[in-house]
């Protein structure tokens, strides 16, 4: 059996494929939602996060051969843990990796950071919309909530979470986009355009994460956008396609 780290629509697509050239797979994921959608294709999951000590006992537990990590690019955390944990068991660990995008143009500046994004952001004001999920939207909220000549609309999964996420920082429901994307360019623009959105801060996810999108609309559009890079992981047998994924697992167990 492989524990599988899934986090975005592709892993989903990687267990997919995986299951139908007969592997078993436990998937992890944090939301129930997640859960559903692998579930409804038969794969087995687990929700909630799991720490390094955590992912050693479980690999122990059920005897799993090796770990994929296909989290979300900027899960850093899972995938450091993902990385200890079967170091620790001692079984092989893979990493799926969305290739990363290279984009140029005089109004995109590309930031090491949430902080790093938020300061910038707060010195630049405006009417900002934030596409960076929930999860660092209070460090966004320190810097730029209350700032004069500044608006922050925050675009984010239509979960209860996030709508408590929100009202405990202080965005108000009218600066609140609750959509599930991927989006086309088209409708960002138009969102761009109904909110007179001045900035834009979005992650380097990848293609699949629609960030061409995102980024492409509000260049279009004369929107300047911030743009935090991918974390600096040292991942260990990283692959970018779904074959090399499944050849290298192949390998791996073939050699144990």
């Amino acid at each position: 059996m492989i524990l599988f780290l899934a986090g975005t629509s592709d892993a989903r697509e990687l267990a997919i494929e995986m299951k139908q050239v007969g592997f078993e797979v436990l998937a992890t994921v944090v939301t129930g939602s997640a859960a559903k959608s692998l579930q409804d294709e038969g794969i087995s999951t687990r929700i909630g996060r799991l720490t390094a000590e955590d992912m050693t006992s479980l690999i122990s537990e059920k005897g799993f051969q090796a770990v994929v990590d296909a989290s979300h690019p900027f899960a850093e955390e899972a995938s450091k843990n993902a990385l200890n944990g079967a170091k620790a068991a001692n079984v092989p660990y893979i990493r799926y990796e969305r290739e990363s995008q290279r984009f140029k143009n005089d109004k995109l500046i590309v930031v090491r950071d949430y902080e790093e994004a938020a300061k910038l952001a707060a010195a630049k004001r405006g009417i900002i919309m934030l596409t960076t999920g929930s999860k660092t939207l209070a460090v966004f909220a320190k810097e730029l909530l209350g700032l004069e000549n500044t608006r922050v609309i925050a675009r984010m999964l239509p979960r209860m979470d996030n709508m408590e996420k929100c009202a405990e920082l202080g965005i108000e429901q009218k600066n609140i986009v609750a959509i599930q994307g991927p989006f086309s360019k088209e409708l960002n623009k138009a969102l761009y355009e109904q909110y007179g959105v001045t900035l834009m801060i979005t992650k380097e996810s990848g293609k699949v994460g629609a960030v061409d999108e995102k980024l492409e609309a509000a260049l279009e559009c004369g929107i300047e956008t911030i743009m935090i890079s991918r974390p600096d992981v040292d991942y260990q047998n990283v692959h970018s396609s779904f074959d090399h994924v499944i050849s290298e697992l192949n390998k791996q167990l073939n050699q144990k």
